[in-house]
């Protein structure tokens, strides 16, 4: 189980738009995956999202504990990205996510994972973007 440090407004964030009850899926957002919004070959690495969900993903098992109590899940292919020290923070309007080794990424998006899905399936949106 990987430990995630959620600065307290973060944790604010996710209260203030009513998803702080939900389970979370953190993913690196690289064009591959189910609920991967952007990215691409040369990006992998550098874009991450938060997907809210009602129930968790079983495609997503890996546990992100974190003192604060969020729900937060992700996947082993996730998690190789990740050196130890990951820090999830809200300033300045932007969720920024680093590690001990790295400044990820300063744009963390949040999105709805029905949303996204059914914008896949409707074909309004494309899932894998490239270069």
């Amino acid at each position: 189980m990987a430990k995630i440090s959620l600065s307290n407004s973060l944790v604010d964030l996710l209260k203030k738009k009513n998803i702080y009850e939900k389970e979370i899926v953190l993913i690196t957002d690289d064009g591959g995956g189910k609920y991967s919004l952007q990215g691409g070959a040369c990006t992998i690495g550098t874009k991450f999202t938060l997907i809210t969900l009602d129930t968790p993903d079983p495609e997503y098992p890996e546990v992100l504990e974190n003192d604060q109590g969020v729900h937060l899940w992700t996947s082993d292919y996730d998690l190789m990205f990740f050196n130890p020290g990951i820090k999830m923070d809200y300033h300045a309007g932007s969720i920024s996510i680093k590690d001990d080794a790295h400044s990820l990424d300063n744009m963390v998006r949040i999105a709805d994972g029905k949303e996204v899905l059914a914008a896949f399936d409707k074909g309004i949106m494309v899932n894998g973007a490239t270069c």
